[in-house]
């Protein structure tokens, strides 16, 4: 499903103008059991409902779940902000609301057929039937929406492990969905979860006989733990963006951008810029406009000496502070800037710990470079070969096809904010599911099956 960004606007706008109190109570409700074998047989005989259903059917119970995603956008973003500390809640509504509208449904499913002197022959996407999946802290409920409506539109339900410290807006965002699901009279539990999740409940949904797929979203201990599980698996892990400047940029548009993308969220989002790789014959003037475009430009070695060792512990980044307003991290450090400050901005070297490291806060180093050959070496370094996401500012179409090819991301944004690599800005469909290890790339529905034949033999063909 596709809508315009100004449609997305105007209902960010609608949710933020309805108040709602977020409540304190534990999520209670459809899809929450105390034990994973609970959860999981739930979501089996759920699933052989939803495989009895039209079509027509499964489509109802997805619009039900935009709708109730749409209506509850400012609630679990709030609910979200709250028990995580992370992030902005304007910016998670957007999420949750794009999560809602441009995740594709059923018709992503595309069969194909073959006809020829043996016949015809009809090729389908078919469920996998149950599907483990592990979500984040980072977007605990815009994760759960995206992989709830295209896992339920490929015919599938979904038991989800969520991270325990967003236990509650993961929970509540099952409920929501399932209680809508419900209203137009589709199965109960096609979204299950345990009350407490833990590692030992989630190692049992990766053991367990009746979970055909395991999908992770999240860091490489959890991509790794579900490919070593032995059952089909899709890993979305880490990411560290670059975002590489050349002297043909337009630069106070490519300033803009890429400060709106790196403090998208607090910078949680793994396809946000992570560092500036800019050629030196037009870093200053790329410095100034940033400045302009609500960034703050740390100068003092020893402050920025002191903020090198609050973010980071033995080169791994401080919990404390990984989606946190750059007010909270500055302040940290005997630094007071104005609430329209988006970010923190440094020049430094190339092996400056906060270039090698994905932050995840919105704190945004800044490398020079002689030429942009230099910058598109670098930038395939310390992007590590996660393959996620990397972003480029260009007017020479030779340049830009240069790093794309050198640095062979599943996302490679051009002149635009990162977050248009997953349809706010750019064309396509919107995912926060996105599989760089395992190859699926930027998931959707039709990832969540398994292609199935059915062969008529010697007929049914015209020629």
């Amino acid at each position: 499903m596709s809508i315009e960004e100004g449609k997305i606007a105007e209902l960010v706008r609608q949710v933020m103008s309805k108040l709602e109190k977020v409540q304190d109570s534990a999520p209670s409700g459809l899809g929450i059991f105390t034990e994973m074998e609970e959860a999981i047989e739930a979501a089996f005989l759920a699933q052989k409902e939803l495989t009895a259903l039209s079509l027509e059917g499964r489509n109802q119970i997805i619009q039900a779940m935009r709708e109730a995603a749409i209506a509850n956008a400012e609630y679990i973003s709030k609910l979200a902000v709250e028990e995580s500390k992370m992030g902005r809640v304007e910016d998670k509504i957007q999420k949750n609301i794009l999560a809602a509208t441009k995740t594709p449904g059923t018709e992503d499913l595309e069969a194909r057929a073959l006809s020829g002197d043996g016949g015809l022959t009809l090729i389908e996407m078919g469920p996998y039937g149950v599907i483990g999946a592990i979500t984040p802290t980072t977007n605990p409920s815009e994760t759960i929406i995206n992989n709830g409506i295209g896992m339920i539109a490929a015919g599938n339900a979904v038991v989800f492990s969520p991270h325990p410290t967003a236990k509650k807006t993961s929970l509540e965002t099952i409920r929501v969905l399932n209680e809508a699901i419900a209203k137009v009279g589709g199965p109960k539990n096609l979204l299950t979860s345990v009350a407490e999740p833990t590692i030992e409940k989630a190692e049992i949904m990766m053991k367990h006989k009746k979970i055909n797929l395991l999908v992770a979203t999240g860091g490489p201990g959890v991509v790794k733990a579900v490919l070593s599980s032995g059952k089909k698996a899709i890993g979305a892990g880490a990411g560290n963006p670059p975002a590489l400047v050349d002297e043909t940029a337009d630069i106070p548009k490519a300033a803009k951008d890429i400060i709106a993308g790196c403090s998208f969220d607090n910078n949680l989002p793994c396809i946000a810029e992570k560092e500036v790789i800019v050629v030196e014959s037009v870093a200053e003037e790329l410095v100034r406009c940033m400045q302009k475009s609500g960034a703050y430009l740390i100068q003092d070695s020893k402050k920025l000496a002191e903020l090198e060792a609050l973010l980071l512990a033995d080169r791994a980044p401080n919990k404390d502070f990984i989606g946190r307003d750059i007010q909270v991290i500055l302040r940290s450090i005997g630094i007071e800037v104005s609430p329209d400050i988006r970010v923190a901005i440094c020049v430094v070297e190339k092996d400056h710990p906060f270039v090698i490291n994905e932050l995840m806060m919105p704190v945004l180093p800044i490398v020079k470079v002689r030429n942009v050959w230099e910058g598109i070496e670098l930038g395939v370094k310390v992007e590590h070969g996660f393959r996620h996401t990397a972003i480029m500012h260009s007017k020479n179409v030779d340049h830009l096809t240069a790093f794309a090819k050198a640095i062979e991301t599943t996302i490679f944004v051009k002149n635009a904010p990162s977050f248009a690599g997953i349809g706010v800005g750019g064309e396509g469909h919107t995912t926060f599911t996105i599989a760089g290890p395992t190859g699926e790339g930027v998931t959707s529905a039709r990832s969540f099956t398994r292609q199935r034949r059915c062969v008529l033999a010697g007929g049914f063909y015209i020629l």
